[in-house]
């Protein structure tokens, strides 16, 4: 007998023990659209198509809640059930893709938040929320209020009726990030800081074929190769690279200039970073945070509060311009509390904001990948190509499962038969479903029912994700929308040019386009008399 024989005969045994009790993975026998390219999948469909969701949607209708989708390597799912989607947010089982992880080491640097191991995480965050939490973001509200009032100027001042707003509220929600979290103003953060950051919104804006090609090759390279590779001299990775270094260098600057007010007794306690300084200026934070830790936090303040927070507003505010009769209403509730106002206590305001961060998830896709062998249950059976139904899917160890975040908020089974429309009134009439698993952070609302105040739940979005590592900052957003939306409404009416050919596509985040392609939304802007 061969050596070769004798190897498989010896291991036939294993062979056979392996075949009888393994759990078989049933992702390749979940449904999908067929792939069009070799090559890429179905991944351009999904991430180039020219308004996005044009294909995403239509496989949700046509496939389920759970839907299998060809990768450039491998298969992904496309998971918008809402019992699977409570599973991947809350287990330790799931962690960041590895492109999405590459991503944010670029931009971030990892000493971020969102890299850390889960245990310094977890103090991490901890130690961050004392500036994140209700009281403190009410201590911003004053810094919302300046911004929005420059922002009103800058309207005010235009020549011309037709506006773009989407330079004005970029810069607008820069500003409220830089005083609000690094007691900075515009000017205070230097043109070189400002001037690359816009760099980094440009880049951000590209998506390509290249691109897409790129991060799957890189993504399959071990950790120390990528990070070699990034060091790389080209335009793109030294743009990257100086904004990260400019962001550290800005907050360390700041932690400095901190330390040196609390020796001289001064208060410290008007933004987030002077919040979680040490009064004895010994060189931790409140909770033990190093100076350098808190300093390696700016990158990610920067990036994650500016254009996330002015997109949702922008889109908001064209939807708005298309419903008139609800724009004569916000205007008039807004006007009845001028001077004295509870933003949380304003249903139609606030219906507003739930509406634009379900329709338009700035991030509509967070891809996770497996840890280990698992199971993720469904709130719906599916039906396998083998006919089989399944009421939970078996996931390997190194399975990409995209959370699907904009299919969810879409998902008429959750919102209704008008879930592909602008609503905002279904967080009003009790016709958003209510049961089911709660999701995101963002969920209670003060509603009116026969003329008396009463609270309401309703499905939470998933827009500012869900579990241990959902958006610490929301209640910081949703203040500063609030009162930009106010001041916005009060004193100005929105419409839609005619000749309005806007379009949202997908770069790193969703993205207004007009019809030459450019980032922009322009708004016929008239000043309320």
């Amino acid at each position: 007998m061969s050596s070769l024989a004798i190897v498989a005969a010896s291991l036939l045994p294993l062979l056979l023990v392996y075949v009888v009790f393994r759990r078989p993975g049933t992702v390749r026998k979940i449904q999908g659209p067929p792939s069009p390219s070799w090559i890429f999948g179905n991944t351009l469909q999904l991430l180039l198509s020219a308004q996005y969701g044009e294909h995403e949607f239509a496989w949700q209708k046509l496939y389920g809640a759970v839907y299998r989708l060809k990768n450039c390597f491998g298969d992904r799912l496309m998971v918008s059930d809402p019992a699977a989607l409570h599973c991947i947010v809350n287990s330790s089982h799931f962690k960041l893709a590895p492109a999405l992880e590459n991503q944010l080491y670029l931009i971030n640097g990892r000493k971020s938040l969102l890299l850390v191991p889960a245990e310094e995480h977890k103090s991490l965050r901890a130690a961050l929320n004392v500036g994140f939490t209700a009281a403190a973001v009410r201590g911003y509200q004053s810094i919302f209020e300046k911004a929005a009032s420059r922002l009103t100027e800058e309207l005010n001042s235009s020549s011309s009726a037709t506006i773009d707003i989407c330079p004005l509220l970029s810069f607008a929600t820069l500003s409220t990030i830089g005083e609000a979290v690094l007691g900075q103003s515009p000017e205070d953060l230097g043109e070189e800081l400002i001037q690359n950051n816009l760099e980094i919104v440009k880049l951000a804006a590209t998506q390509s074929r290249l691109q897409i090609l790129a991060e799957a090759i890189t993504s399959r390279l071990p950790a120390w190769l990528f990070r070699a590779t990034a060091r790389l001299p080209t335009p793109t990775l030294k743009t990257i690279r100086a904004a990260r270094r400019l962001a550290y260098e800005l907050g360390n600057r700041i932690v400095q200039e901190k330390r040196a007010a609390a020796r001289d007794g001064l208060d410290t306690d008007g933004d987030l970073f002077g919040v979680l300084l040490n009064e004895d200026a010994s060189g931790t934070t409140k909770n033990g945070l190093a100076g350098d830790v808190l300093a390696a936090q700016t990158a990610l303040m920067l990036t994650a509060g500016q254009e996330t927070t002015a997109t949702t507003l922008i889109l908001g505010l064209r939807e708005l311009a298309r419903l008139p009769a609800f724009q004569a209403d916000l205007r008039s509730e807004i006007t009845t509390n001028a001077g004295n106002i509870a933003y949380d206590s304003m249903p139609l305001l606030n219906a507003f904001i739930k509406e634009s961060l379900r329709m338009f998830p700035v991030v509509p896709i967070d891809d996770r990948i497996a840890r280990q062998d698992t199971v993720i249950p469904l709130s719906e059976k599916i039906t396998l190509s083998t006919g089989e139904d399944i009421s939970e899917i078996f996931i390997e160890k190194g399975q990409i499962v995209s959370i699907a975040i904009a299919s969810f908020q879409r998902l008429e089974s959750r919102w209704g038969k008008d879930a592909h429309e602008f609503n905002p009134n279904r967080w009003l009439q009790g016709s958003a479903y209510s049961g089911g698993e709660a999701l995101g952070p963002y969920a209670n609302l003060w509603v009116l029912h026969d003329g008396h105040d009463s609270i309401a739940y309703f499905p939470r979005s998933l827009s500012f994700l869900g579990g241990p590592h959902n958006c610490l900052g929301w209640r910081f957003a949703i203040s500063e929308m609030q009162i930009f939306i106010c001041e916005l409404v009060r004193r100005f009416s929105f419409a839609l040019p005619e000749d309005d050919a806007l379009r949202i596509r997908l770069a790193t985040t969703l993205m207004p386009v007009m019809s030459n392609g450019q980032k922009g939304a322009p708004l016929i802007v008239s000043r309320i008399s």
